[in-house]
């Protein structure tokens, strides 16, 4: 279907913006749209607890990390202390696509774990056959799964539309990642990087100085990879954000330093099928042009038979 780019860098049909039937003058993007309003409403408390307590947690080990690093630095690993921050940092970008383009390209808001937890195990014949083939699936275990909603279902507060939920979100109403706080924004990604930065700490809790010495570029390395993780949805956000930003944010979007307002704008173009790294954006052109995402796309959907962004496009044409 022929399509245009308007100036705003979003992708938009030339057709007549106006549906058929039912969907009659509904919104076809932004938040108002049918999708963007249901998906909106599926934000938890139990979601808003976990974020709060992943927030805390990543800020107050990367700060005790830091100050560790700052008294075991040492002149001698400048190249080394250099070389680890930008691959951390190359790291980050490259995970940041590969995140994303698993949420835009796979999975559904009702996948289990990532999905409505609660649903999938609140039906145990449901639950056996999408998670585990019935032959492992021992009498004990369908004891446990006969009771587990009760144990679960709270879970379903914290991990129900989880993480799938926001990327389509995203898609429908590109501006709602601006209305998050930063609790909202950075708690998902907070979370992702409690595990190197606790093994961090217990590194330098435990380890001799001789040790220490040994292994600070690689805690620079891991150092530098956790705070882009950390702050690639907040730098995302920035990317969508046209008003009021700090100077010194626009002067690193301006050296893409961090990912440009510009340059995400290609991913928007429908059907979002490219320019999936969203810390720097550093690695986005070599892997467009090594086709490295349309690749993967084929081999597993050969394998699997699934169709890329199925769900994604299901969301997009929601009218009710």
């Amino acid at each position: 279907m022929a399509r245009m780019v308007n100036e705003n860098g979003c992708g938009q049909d030339l057709q007549s913006t106006e549906l058929n039937g039912a969907g009659r003058g509904t919104a076809r993007w932004g938040p108002q749209h049918a999708g963007a309003l249901e998906l909106a409403n599926l934000y938890s408390p139990g979601k808003r607890c976990q974020e709060w307590i992943s927030v805390v947690l990543c800020f107050s080990l990367m700060a005790f990390n830091f100050c560790h690093l700052l008294v075991n630095f040492h002149l001698g690993h400048m190249w080394y202390i250099l070389l680890g921050i930008v691959a951390g940092i190359l790291t980050a970008d490259f995970a940041s696509g590969l995140v994303h383009w698993g949420a835009d390209t796979w999975g559904s808001v009702e996948l289990p774990i990532v999905g409505k937890v609660g649903d999938a195990f609140a039906n145990v014949t449901g639950f056996d056959k999408i998670l585990f083939p019935k032959c492992v699936l021992s009498n004990c275990c369908l004891d446990f799964l006969t009771v587990s909603p009760v144990i679960l279902n709270p879970l379903s507060d914290i991990l129900p539309q989880a993480f799938i939920r926001p990327f389509r979100e995203h898609h429908i109403d590109p501006t709602a990642i601006t209305r998050h706080d930063f609790i909202e924004t950075n708690g998902d990604n907070c979370m992702l990087t409690l595990v190197p930065l606790a093994h961090m700490a217990f590194n330098f809790l435990t380890l001799s100085p001789a040790e220490h010495y040994h292994n600070y570029p690689w805690h620079c390395y891991v150092m530098a990879l956790a705070i882009f993780v950390t702050l690639t949805n907040q730098i995302h956000k920035w990317s969508h954000t046209y008003f009021g930003l700090p100077g010194w944010v626009v002067f690193l979007q301006n050296c893409h330093i961090i990912l440009p307002r510009k340059h995400h704008r290609i991913h928007h173009v429908s059907p979002h099928e490219t320019y999936f790294c969203i810390t720097t954006g550093w690695l986005n052109y070599p892997l467009e042009k090594l086709g490295f995402w349309s690749r993967l796309e084929d081999l597993i959907q050969s394998v699997t038979g699934e169709k890329p962004r199925s769900d994604d496009l299901k969301w997009a044409h929601k009218t009710k």
